[in-house]
């Protein structure tokens, strides 16, 4: 059963791994992959530092991730445990259903979405703000604005998603716990605090654990998809800057070698994650 898996991780996984010798070549594709490539070594890492906006971009694709990350956790958690408060059933997997739809659709459709209702010139949210006296607010066409519309908008796709997992744990908790914690005088807020999150704890480890490795990943698909040159201040990615080099510009040398190094970075953090989940938490994968 795991020999199909296997067979396409191989093809698309590792076979393509072949070709990070392009960032210590200075790659012309009419050569080929396997012909004679003229090295340069360390080159086009020491050309992409010497961007005088790497460390911007770099420091967009932190921001970004780390605040996704952030946020990733506390929404759903906190969502998870206000649904589970919920005695009406069928309102319940109603609103379930709602939070979970928008992880189904694409960043080409949503970005679609976004941009009709954050439109400044008759969009929903701010027409709405209209009516507080509130001047339109440019969120895809601002610098201080897009980062921040980037992680809400992330949050309201795949928070739903979470959610889902964060009530299976919540109902796999032994309900004499809330009995015991009831008849020691707790309430709802306390059998939350000491029952509750405790009791989800190993799947919170597991999904920030999991997280840890992509804050280099601030996503490619929902930024590609809605920025602009305007907010390429604040907006453009390690990922984003990646695609222009390497499929706009035929830098394919720098853009492999920005591409490694990312991976490899991801690498170590991903490490690094599972270490202190398991030195902390006693938590381990294999």
């Amino acid at each position: 059963m795991l020999l199909p898996g296997l067979v396409l991780v191989i093809i698309f996984s590792y076979i393509p791994m072949i070709g990070v010798t392009i960032a210590f070549q200075n790659f012309i594709p009419l050569k080929g992959l396997f012909g004679n490539q003229d090295w340069v070594g360390f080159g086009n890492f020491k050309y992409v530092f010497s961007m005088p906006n790497i460390w911007q971009v770099i420091w967009n694709t932190l921001f970004i991730a780390i605040m996704k990350i952030v946020m990733g956790l506390i929404v759903p958690i906190t969502f998870a445990l206000l649904l589970n408060e919920i005695r009406n059933v069928l309102f319940k997997r109603v609103m379930q259903t709602v939070i979970y739809f928008p992880y189904f659709l694409s960043w080409i459709i949503l970005g679609g979405i976004l941009v009709d209702i954050l439109s400044p010139s008759g969009g929903i949210v701010n027409s709405f703000l209209g009516i507080f006296g509130i001047k339109p607010i440019y969120f895809l066409g601002e610098n201080s604005w897009f980062p921040y519309t980037m992680v809400a908008s992330d949050v309201w796709k795949t928070f739903g998603f979470n959610t889902v997992i964060y009530l299976a744990a919540i109902t796999s908790i032994d309900p004499s716990l809330y009995e015991a914690a009831a008849v020691d005088g707790a309430g709802r807020w306390k059998q939350t605090w000491h029952v509750t999150l405790p009791g989800m704890h190993m799947i919170i480890v597991l999904l920030m654990v999991l997280s840890l490795g992509s804050v280099l990943d601030a996503g490619f698909d929902q930024i590609f998809n809605l920025y602009s040159p305007q907010v390429y201040e604040s907006g453009d990615i390690v990922d984003t800057m990646v695609y222009r080099m390497g499929l706009l510009q035929a830098q394919f040398g720098p853009s492999t070698a920005v591409g490694l190094l990312k991976s490899f970075v991801s690498f170590i953090l991903i490490s690094i994650s599972y270490l202190t989940a398991y030195r902390l938490f006693n938590y381990r994968l294999f």
